[in-house]
């Protein structure tokens, strides 16, 4: 962003920041000390190689009935399936567990399972139990989650953080803490006031950037332009021919559904030159992409280009929660003005201690993204699907031939789901398969085998498309 945009945001934010505190209405979290404070670079214990508790994180069991009725409720491959017709006791309560390899989740790095984590629950949940109960606002807010977001804001390069219930809260809090800079800057607009906010979204955003921006729509009547999924051509030409000042693009680092990266060198280039604010989602980078850990801002070399990083802890930190990294300003404004985190209540301090171990652990433990990358280049090598991520998307068109794949991979032993509308497009349902430095290369062997069928038909499909 050139320095006039960057001076014209801070001071937007600034001066709505002025007219909240003119009224009284600024908010600022009090937390309140739970002794013994845990140290901020904590001492947990790490390890050089996987140990027996990371194949827990891959390694799941279905009791025999829910398996039974999981596989009832999918096509069968033909009418004449015997696991379909042979077994009509199939909800007998005496029917042997069904172990699984779990490819379908989102817990990366294997943390959840870690002793540090579990570790640092325990030691919590013995002190405080849940810790008080409350939002952050009036009494949920302890040392502990101060130094999360401490932790998390060294994380993303950023001043500081805010914490929030949930991913999906974060970007809410986010657009909604945005759309109130109008009405704060101007108290008294006229009905016939131009759209005083524009915000370009990339097509395939996640579901909470799209539900944000539509409360910003009612909210503050901004306008929504959304570009192609990643064409920084169609963005550029919607920005230029855009006569808002204030200017906002949104996207996910990393897309939950495809498993591709956002240009992020390329919006960079092209928040210098139009001077917009850059927020990305970046739940599904972080902790996965760059040598500290600090997701596709740093993968990328663009950490301080990024204005506003949104994020989870549910996804590689392994734990439950969501978080906004971002200027001290910023913050000031979305805890005063963010109403998903002002009316939600805050995260149990059992978990905030568990996601400092984790961060603590991910950062530390180098090896796992080294493993989780080398998953990625090892289904690549099997497969020759020209993959970019630990996400893997094999779209194979309709639901019915979507669930027929999921059956057939829950009945070789793999537990991916079907992905369906509303989720994606009609006619592009897929097998969204996830990888996991707690997976092993026999693993993804097998798993590649499995899968061979429909890979065989999307590099076909990959073959003729480049030959158009």
């Amino acid at each position: 962003m050139s320095e006039l945009s960057q001076w014209q945001w801070d001071s937007w934010v600034d001066r709505a920041l002025s007219q909240l505190a003119s009224k009284r209405l600024l908010r600022s979290t009090r937390p309140i000390s739970l002794s013994p404070t845990p140290d901020l670079d904590l001492d947990v214990q790490t390890f050089d190689r996987p140990g027996p508790w990371d194949r827990s994180s891959v390694q799941v069991a279905l009791d025999g009935p829910t398996f039974r009725q999981w596989l009832s409720d999918l096509p069968s491959e033909s009418d004449a399936d015997s696991d379909s017709n042979s077994d009509t006791n199939w909800s007998s309560a005496s029917a042997p567990p069904q172990k699984l390899l779990l490819f379908s989740g989102n817990d990366y790095l294997g943390l959840s399972s870690h002793p540090a984590v579990s570790q640092a629950a325990s030691k919590a949940a013995q002190a405080h139990g849940m810790g008080p109960r409350g939002s952050a606002l009036i009494s949920g807010y302890t040392n502990y989650h101060s130094l999360l977001e401490l932790s998390l804001a060294h994380l993303k390069q950023k001043d500081d953080c805010i914490l929030c219930p949930t991913g999906f809260a974060a970007n809410m809090a986010f657009l909604t803490a945005l759309a109130s800079i109008p009405s704060l800057l101007s108290p008294t607009p006229t009905p016939s006031a131009p759209h005083p906010i524009a915000i370009f979204s990339d097509q395939l955003n996640h579901a909470s950037i799209i539900d944000g921006i539509r409360l910003a729509e009612r909210q503050s009547q901004a306008k929504l332009f959304i570009y192609r999924h990643s064409d920084m051509l169609h963005l550029h030409s919607l920005l230029s021919t855009c006569s808002i000042t204030m200017k906002v693009v949104i996207t996910d680092s990393l897309f939950s559904m495809d498993g591709d990266f956002a240009p992020l060198t390329q919006l960079v280039e092209l928040r210098k030159k139009h001077g917009f604010l850059l927020a990305i989602d970046d739940a599904h980078a972080t902790l996965v992409c760059g040598e500290n850990g600090g997701g596709a801002g740093e993968y990328f070399g663009c950490e301080k280009d990024i204005d506003i990083c949104i994020g989870t802890l549910s996804k590689a930190v392994g734990c439950h929660g969501g978080f906004i990294a971002t200027s001290k300003r910023w913050k000031s404004l979305i805890q005063s003005r963010g109403r998903s985190f002002i009316f939600s209540t805050t995260i149990p301090v059992p978990v905030v201690a568990a996601s400092l171990a984790a961060i603590s652990v991910g950062r530390r433990e180098r090896w796992r993204r080294r493993a989780i990358w080398r998953r990625v280049q090892d289904f690549y090598s099997l497969s020759g699907l020209p993959i970019s991520s630990p996400i893997i998307s094999i779209i194979v068109g309709t639901e019915e031939a979507a669930l027929s794949a999921s059956r057939h991979l829950l009945k070789s032993g793999f537990h991916v789901t079907a992905i369906r509308p509303p989720t994606v497009a009609p006619n592009s349902c897929r097998l969204r398969i996830t990888l996991s430095a707690a997976h092993t290369v026999d693993d993804i062997q097998k798993l590649v085998a499995t899968l061979s069928p429909w890979i065989t038909t999307l590099n076909s499909n990959l073959l003729e498309f480049s030959k158009l």
